[in-house]
């Protein structure tokens, strides 16, 4: 991948990743699920308009 093309939310993934990686096993595996559902959640709700509060 080329640094040029890297986004913010890039950056903040590869930051994620290397304070997960940093843990002891079984503190990893925990915080890759916790990672694993922020990501589908972030996907499943690309596809809906967000709410306007009021």
């Amino acid at each position: 991948m080329n640094t040029e093309d890297q986004t913010p939310l890039d950056d903040a993934l590869v930051s994620t990743l290397a304070v997960i990686e940093a843990q002891p096993l079984e503190a990893r595996a925990a915080a890759y699920v916790q990672l694993h559902e922020q990501l589908r959640e972030r996907l499943e709700g690309g596809d809906v308009p967000a709410q306007v509060a009021g």
